[in-house]
């Protein structure tokens, strides 16, 4: 046997947030293994550029670590596309008119794996340039694209998903080297 079989699906615990799945599988060497996944929405991060400034949103209390963290805007996809989405949570999170942006790109065209041990999910990373003259109602902290600005938001910010797709773009970007994006 060179891959792994589904037996059975014996739990579907579903909500609207999340569905919780428990699978018996045969692996590779023939062993029954019982296995607990999550089925949720794929998500996206926008990192909303002004004038050679990143904003975050405002900070947020999470529930699953009990703290409110610094955080780029986020959320859940649903049945848009990734570009939909990043527009509908820059509103939502900044209280950004759909004419602030003056350019919106994705970062990666498949979404990345959440985690693919427990999770279908996948993570999307965005970067909406917004025009200088746009007045994010509610964006949070501002941090320079300075190696010292750089340095800071590394510092204060902790989300996993959040520095995943800033190192991305700092790498895409030559940002990490020289500060100028």
């Amino acid at each position: 046997m060179t891959h792994w079989t589904l037996e059975d699906r014996f739990l579907t615990l579903a909500t609207h947030w999340v569905s919780l799945v428990g699978e018996h599988y045969t692996d590779h060497r023939g062993q029954r293994l019982e296995y607990y996944r999550a089925e949720r929405s794929d998500s996206v991060i926008v990192l909303p550029v002004q004038e050679n400034t990143l904003l975050c949103a405002q900070r947020s209390f999470r529930p699953g670590i009990g703290e409110s963290t610094l955080d780029f805007p986020g959320g859940r996809i649903g049945d848009q596309s990734p570009e939909e989405a990043a527009r509908r949570i820059l509103s939502r999170e900044l209280g950004l008119d759909p004419d602030a942006l003056r350019e919106l790109a994705l970062l990666n065209q498949r979404g990345w794996p959440v985690d693919s041990s427990f999770s279908d999910q996948r993570l999307y990373g965005a970067v909406a340039r917004l025009h200088p003259e746009a007045s994010p109602e509610d964006a949070g902290e501002r941090f320079p694209l300075t190696p010292e600005g750089q340095a800071r938001l590394l510092r204060e910010l902790e989300c996993a998903q959040c520095r995943l797709v800033l190192l991305h773009f700092l790498r895409a970007t030559g940002g990490m080297e020289n500060g100028s994006l």
